[in-house]
C-alpha cells in the first residue's frame, strides 16, 4: 500500500498554490515527499507561502499572473531553469466575478475565461517537454485540472462565465486525455464542491444552510479530502485513471 500511493521524489507544479484548494494540494504534495513548485501573482507572498510549506519538505515559489496571454510561456521558461522533468501539473489557478446577467462586462468574462481555461490549455502546451520527459509506461506524467461542480450543474446564483469556464475545462480534460495518452500523460479533472477558500466561505449562515440541505454528508470538504484524491491520482494507484472528471462534493451533484 505504501508503494502504491508513494509520490516521493516526484516534481509537481501547482498554479494558484498560495491559498485555498491550491495551497491544500501543495501542502499535501510537499508533505508526501514531492518537490513542489507553486505560483502566485505576488512574488513576495508566493515566496513566503513556499517557505512556510517548505518546513515539511521541498517547495519553491514562482510569481506569474496567469491572466496574461504570455504567462504560460514565461512560467514554462522559469520552470525549465529549475527542472527538466515534471511529473504532475495541477492547473488550479482560478477566478470568478460577482456580476449578474445584466451587469457583466466583456472584461469580466475575459478575465474569468483567460485564467480558468486559456491558461490551463497553454500551460499544458508549454510544459509538454518536461511532462514527456517524466512520463513512463508504468507511471505516466499527470495533469490534474481543478474544475468545479459549477461546471456540472447550474447553481441558484449568477455565475455564467465561471460555470462556462469550468464546464469547458472538464471537456478540455477529455480532449487532452485523448491527445496525450500516447505520450503516457494522463489528464483528469477534479470538480470540488464547497471547500473553505476565499472564493467560497463555508462558514456563512447561507452556505451552512445550503450544505445541510444539499450535501448528503452534511459537511464541507476538508484539506484531507483533496489530499486523498490528489495523491491517488498522482501515484501509481491512479495510473490507469484517464479522462475523468471526479466530483469531490460529498454527493452534492448526485443528489440534485
Amino acid at each position: 500500500m505504501d508503494e502504491l500511493f508513494d509520490i516521493r521524489g516526484k516534481v509537481a507544479l501547482v498554479t494558484g498554490g498560495t491559498s485555498g484548494i491550491g495551497r491544500m494540494i501543495a501542502q499535501a504534495l510537499v508533505r508526501r515527499g514531492a518537490k513542489t513548485y507553486i505560483t502566485g501573482r505576488d512574488l513576495a507572498q508566493t515566496r513566503e507561502i513556499a517557505a512556510q510549506l517548505a518546513r515539511e519538505g521541498q517547495c519553491v515559489g514562482l510569481a506569474v499572473d496567469l491572466s496574461g496571454a504570455g504567462a504560460p510561456r514565461t512560467l514554462a521558461a522559469e520552470f525549465a531553469r529549475h527542472e527538466q522533468e515534471l511529473h504532475l501539473l495541477a492547473n488550479n489557478a482560478g477566478t470568478n466575478h460577482s456580476g449578474t446577467l445584466e451587469s457583466a462586462t466583456p472584461a469580466d468574462w475575459d478575465q474569468v475565461l483567460n485564467v480558468n481555461l486559456r491558461a490551463a490549455f497553454f500551460l499544458v502546451q508549454q510544459l509538454l517537454p518536461p511532462l514527456r520527459a517524466a512520463a513512463r509506461v508504468s507511471d505516466p506524467a499527470r495533469v490534474i485540472n481543478i474544475g468545479s461542480i459549477g461546471g456540472l450543474h447550474v447553481p441558484n446564483w449568477d455565475a455564467f462565465a465561471y460555470g462556462a469556464s469550468k464546464a469547458a475545462l472538464h471537456h478540455l480534460t477529455r480532449a487532452l486525455c485523448k491527445r496525450l495518452g500516447k505520450d503516457q500523460i494522463t489528464v483528469n479533472a477534479i470538480a470540488p464542491g464547497p471547500f473553505p477558500t476565499r472564493m467560497n466561505d463555508v462558514e456563512t449562515q447561507a452556505m451552512r444552510q445550503s450544505i445541510q440541505t444539499c450535501i448528503p454528508l452534511n459537511r464541507a470538504g476538508t484539506p484531507e479530502d483533496i489530499e486523498g484524491l490528489v495523491v491517488f491520482l498522482a501515484s501509481r494507484a491512479g495510473a490507469y485513471v484517464n479522462g475523468s472528471t471526479i466530483a469531490l462534493d460529498g454527493g452534492y451533484v448526485a443528489a440534485l
